[in-house]
């Protein structure tokens, strides 16, 4: 009698399951297999070229995130958030973290800009809709000192240094920020701020504010002298009277001195 001919894995699976097998095996965790005596060992299969993006987001987000982006314990659900919020995080260099924190820090960011463009097309690939990364243009600087007084001057300060919120947070200065990171920021919220909808700011106030932000860069030169901490008028002119409180009153003082000799 013919012994029946041995099928191997491949002929019982069509390549599409394995490959979602080994999509899996990544997301769970490395399982170790005993290779069978006298077997030559199978090159790993590598990731094609076009989904750089669901390579990255395996290696470097699915473990706080989830592979589907559902979230978990360690990561929000990043569903529906849009491509502004994950370019802004990821450009910015706010993401990934290596432990959980409260708020993340501005740093140079882990990822270049072609393996960012994939990472956000990989989470958008997620549903639920969300801002997209907006397209700034360079706007009125006088209508956007007014919409940053109104709306951004309070917590980050008159002249864009930043300052300290509540329960450890703080706003973050403004100086590295890019034009299109101001808009993502105005149209996201990360954090504790408010996100600002189009029926709240126009996409011009949003260019108009874009382009007075870039203008404080420049103005971080203190030509002036000393920056007084970058606290705005306010502070100018309570130091002003000050130095002119004390130099009335040692006017007085010599004058009082002279008068009784």
């Amino acid at each position: 009698m013919r012994r029946p001919r041995a099928v191997t894995l491949p002929a019982l699976y069509p390549r599409r399951t394995l490959v979602v097998g080994s999509v899996l095996a990544l997301a769970v965790g490395p399982v170790a297999l005993a290779p069978e005596p006298g077997a030559t060992p199978t090159p790993a299969a590598t990731t094609p070229a076009g989904d750089r993006g669901t390579q990255l987001y395996l290696e470097q987000c699915a473990s706080c995130h989830g592979v589907r982006g559902q979230g978990s314990q360690q990561g929000p659900s990043l569903v529906g958030v849009g491509p502004a919020a994950v370019d802004f995080q990821l450009s910015t260099g706010r993401m990934p973290v290596s432990r959980e924190v409260s708020q993340a820090r501005r740093r140079e960011p882990v990822f270049s800009a072609g393996d960012i463009s994939a990472l956000v097309d990989h989470v958008d690939s997620f549903g639920g809709g969300g801002p997209r990364i907006p397209r700034v243009a360079p706007g009125d600087v006088v209508s956007g000192r007014e919409v940053f007084a109104a709306n951004c001057a309070p917590c980050h300060g008159a002249a864009g240094s930043g300052a300290v919120l509540t329960n450890g947070w703080s706003a973050p200065p403004l100086y590295d920020a890019s034009a299109t990171q101001i808009a993502e920021a105005v149209r996201v919220g990360p954090g504790l701020m408010p996100a600002f909808p189009g029926q709240v700011l126009t996409d011009q106030q949003v260019d108009d504010l874009t382009s007075y932000v870039r203008r404080l860069r420049t103005e971080r030169l203190d030509p002036g002298g000393n920056p007084l901490g970058r606290l705005g008028p306010l502070a100018e002119g309570l130091l002003a009277w000050l130095v002119v409180l004390v130099l009335l009153v040692a006017g007085v003082r010599w004058l009082g001195r002279r008068a009784a000799e």
